[in-house]
């Protein structure tokens, strides 16, 4: 039997690295597409580089997103549509395509990265928290569809992780902040939420599907 092969979005820092880094330590052969390979924000490039693989998938992570802060009075027509096609229409775009690669595969599996934002709110994450809340609806629908071919879907929703991007949108001061709303007291290492995706997408996991797991180390139960 060869080696599973995995195709990450956003594999190039943060969780997506995180994720690509244990598949490949469990000998998961993974596919992490850049920017200029398939650019999620052009529905023809999607198009393009999926039609390009020819090997079959056996695992699809969804994992990249924007995170465009600003307020309901001040949102653009131009945030919305980049925030909805990143973090949404380009994952089920993906998913779209991938499914005739994935159909024959002994484990297959779809994990889409969501976001405590789809389930709590705060000020700024308008276009993103509606964005993360569909692409969890999204998973749910998905599951039940694609169930019968025996591919498990599910959802995995980080809270405040120890990346660039959590960096650009806080402050030194609000992170230490944070740190005090969070029960473990800590922020997420990437290799944690990498971990979840990891069992999600194993034989491991063989009747979890259409779930949203929370990995914040309990932020949401406040």
């Amino acid at each position: 039997m060869g080696k599973r092969v995995a195709l990450v979005t956003g594999a190039s820092r943060g969780i997506g690295r995180a994720v690509a880094d244990t598949f490949r330590s469990e000998g998961v052969s993974v596919i992490t597409p850049t920017r200029k390979e398939m650019d999620l924000s052009s529905d023809s490039s999607i198009d393009r580089y999926i039609m390009s693989l020819t090997e079959p998938i056996d695992i699809l992570v969804n994992n990249a997103g924007v995170n465009i802060l600003s307020l309901a009075e001040e949102v653009t027509d131009e945030n919305i549509r980049e925030t909805l096609q990143i973090n949404l229409l380009a994952a089920l775009r993906i998913i779209k395509k991938v499914i005739p690669l994935m159909v024959h595969a002994k484990h297959a599996r779809i994990v889409n990265v969501s976001s405590i934002w789809a389930m709590v709110a705060k000020p700024g994450r308008l276009t993103y928290s509606m964005a993360k809340s569909a692409l969890c609806g999204m998973t749910r629908a998905l599951a039940v569809e694609l169930a019968p071919h025996g591919i498990l879907v599910n959802c995995v929703a980080p809270g405040y992780v120890d990346t660039e991007l959590t960096k650009k949108n806080n402050s030194v001061a609000d992170i230490e902040n944070i740190k005090k709303t969070i029960p473990l007291g800590r922020l997420s290492e990437p290799a944690e939420i990498a971990e979840v995706v990891s069992f999600l997408s194993s034989g491991k996991n063989s009747y979890i599907t259409g779930q949203t797991v929370i990995a914040d180390g309990g932020f949401t139960c406040l």
